[in-house]
């Protein structure tokens, strides 16, 4: 049995209820009287119908059924529905013209492999003769070249000519090989008019195709840009949408295929269609991400629209049968999973619901159609492929949607970006500053510790050496007078013993402090080691001597608070002029000596040498 393509036969069975609703009046005659410029209005074929379910009557056999009363009126609005075998249509066409005219006599829809007409002279026997013969019009076929038709048409078309005053019975053979969905009914033109409406409906594909053809241009060029696999997938569906429809439609057997065309060709293409646009949904919709549920199915059905296309290309009819069935019976599915990403937050979902609800409302339109529940018309004829367009475009504006939502999340997540740079930016150089004053500070605390005594606060040894050097050169440049002093506590070493270290590093500072509260910018004043204390001033050795005996007092009148008994505390002084020498290591070792000489004569003396 043949699989006719993009049919819905479960919908087709759902809703045969309608029909004793919706039947059309069918008139009781036969007979069509035609004349000059028939446009296609008047039809025939529905009053006397027979089915031939084995598909093996000729036409003397079925003319016998006919004259036997077995011919009936189609209960329905055109079509047999999905019946196996073929249909046979008897009906008169009455010229009532002066004069001879042609008739074309087409088909109105594309759903079918072999159309046989026959014709005869209408008998004028007197009562008991014999009938004339019918003899053979046409023998057209799906499966036969092209070029076997008489008439240039994508339908089957049957010229008859007519005599002035002459009636013909004709008698119309419709197969679809097997199974399928017969309309036994043929319009009724003139040669100018089927002309005329042919190129309307060619302008009208060739505008279709054209779109389609220009969309996935468009796609595949977005696609090139900017890398993104939906564009690439767009693309591929629409440029399907041409090989689908001139196939179905016929164009591609008229202009392409016109020796080798195979009606299978029809369903491949429709299966080819239904797999990539599902593919494309799916990933446009995101539902893997988003709906787990829907994609499920939605996955199942690319399953079965892969098994369709097999099924087609390897001519598998049951099988093509229950798969086209399936896939069309779940395509809402999709609508649902639209809608749901719709109330998710995703604007162009919901305009991918209605690009294709409107899909589907096609493939409604073509099941009442072959269900009978509408009569077969040109509009809605093409109102699936025009749908399909609609479609197409609709789908365009939600990508465009999609794409300015990526555009605007992009933005915004640039911003963000920048923001938080520029904060990043600001906390850094807070935390720069934050560092450099740290280490700056640890390097004013590294300086003051490599050049201060940790104990008692002023210079070390190395750092009074430094100093004093270049206060020596100072003072000599500007033939100033200088005098060092070297201070040594006396008996420090038993006010360890006596009271401990503790004590003694506060007898340190304590001293360290008294003098400098005598130390001037111009002096250096520093700490050599142990009880050794230096100081360097820009003075005579007259008044250095004096500043050494105010010295003198001032240290005998340290008191520790931390003790219970007085302190007594003196120092013993080396005095030691400094003559125009910058030697600063000479100045202190004669100081030095000084100092040991003061310690000699009793301590607590101030000794001066030159």
């Amino acid at each position: 049995m043949r699989c006719p393509p993009l049919a819905t036969p479960v919908i087709r069975f759902l809703l045969a209820t309608l029909y004793g609703l919706l039947l059309l009046p069918l008139s009781a005659s036969a007979m069509v009287t035609v004349g000059d410029g028939e446009n296609g209005t008047q039809k025939t074929g529905l009053q006397q119908v027979l089915h031939d379910p084995q598909a093996n009557l000729s036409v003397a056999a079925a003319d016998r059924e006919r004259k036997a009363g077995r011919f009936f009126t189609l209960q329905s609005a055109g079509s047999t529905r999905l019946q196996p075998g073929a249909y046979w249509s008897f009906f008169q066409l009455h010229n009532a013209q002066s004069h001879a005219i042609t008739i074309h006599l087409e088909y109105v829809d594309h759903q079918l492999i072999h159309l046989d007409a026959y014709a005869r002279e209408h008998p004028t026997r007197p009562e008991g003769g014999s009938d004339p013969a019918f003899e053979p019009l046409v023998q057209l076929s799906m499966e036969r070249p092209f070029s076997h038709r008489p008439v240039e048409h994508h339908r089957f078309v049957v010229p008859v000519e007519l005599q002035p005053a002459q009636t013909l019975d004709l008698m119309i053979r419709f197969g679809s090989n097997e199974t399928g969905y017969t309309y036994p009914s043929m319009r009724i033109w003139s040669p100018e008019q089927l002309q005329l409406s042919y190129l309307r409906e060619t302008m009208l594909m060739s505008f279709l195709f054209g779109s389609f053809f220009l969309i996935s241009v468009f796609a595949l060029i977005a696609g090139l840009v900017t890398g993104q696999k939906i564009a690439f997938l767009y693309s591929a569906y629409a440029l399907s949408k041409i090989f689908c429809w001139a196939t179905i439609l016929g164009y591609t057997h008229q202009f392409i295929l016109r020796d080798n065309f195979h009606w299978s060709l029809m369903s491949t293409g429709g299966a080819i269609t239904i797999l990539l646009g599902l593919i494309f949904a799916r990933s446009f919709l995101q539902t893997g991400r988003h709906t787990p549920h829907l994609d499920r199915v939605i996955q199942l059905m690319i399953i079965n629209a892969a098994l369709l296309l097999l099924a087609a290309i390897f001519q598998i009819k049951p099988l093509a049968l229950i798969t086209i069935t399936l896939a069309l019976l779940l395509y809402p599915v999709v609508v649902v999973a639209a809608l749901r990403r719709w109330q998710q937050g995703v604007p162009e979902a919901g305009v991918f619901s209605l690009a294709w609800g409107i899909l589907v409302m096609g493939l409604i339109f073509q099941a009442l159609r072959d269900l009978g529940v509408v009569e077969h018309t040109l509009t809605n004829y093409y109102w699936p492929p025009v749908g399909s367009f609609i479609e197409m475009l609709t789908i365009m504006f939600a990508m465009g949607l999609q794409i300015r939502r990526l555009r605007q999340r992009k933005e915004a997540a640039e911003h963000r970006y920048l923001q938080h740079l520029e904060n990043s930016r600001d906390l850094l150089e807070q935390e720069v500053k934050a560092r450099t004053r740290e280490l700056e500070q640890a390097k004013f605390k590294a300086e003051q510790e490599a050049r201060t005594d940790p104990l008692t606060g002023i210079l070390n040894r190395r750092s009074f050496v430094h100093d004093a050097t270049l206060r020596l050169k100072l003072a000599d440049r500007k033939q100033q007078t200088s005098s060092l002093l070297l201070f040594d506590l006396d008996y420090f070493k038993s006010i360890n013993d006596r009271f401990g270290h503790s004590v003694g590093d506060e007898v340190l500072c304590r001293f360290a402090e008294t003098v400098s509260l005598v130390v001037r910018e111009t002096d250096v004043f520093g700490r050599l080691g142990g009880e050794e204390f230096v100081l360097l001033v820009s003075e005579t050795a007259e008044s250095a001597k004096a500043l050494a005996k105010r010295l003198q007092e001032d240290i005998s009148t340290i008191h520790l608070s931390s003790l219970d008994q007085p302190l007594e505390l003196t120092a013993s002084i080396g005095l030691v002029r400094c003559d125009g020498s910058t030697d600063i290591n000479d100045l202190m070792h004669r100081a030095d000596q000084a100092m040991y000489e003061a310690k000699a004569q009793g301590r607590n003396l101030v000794v001066e040498v030159n």
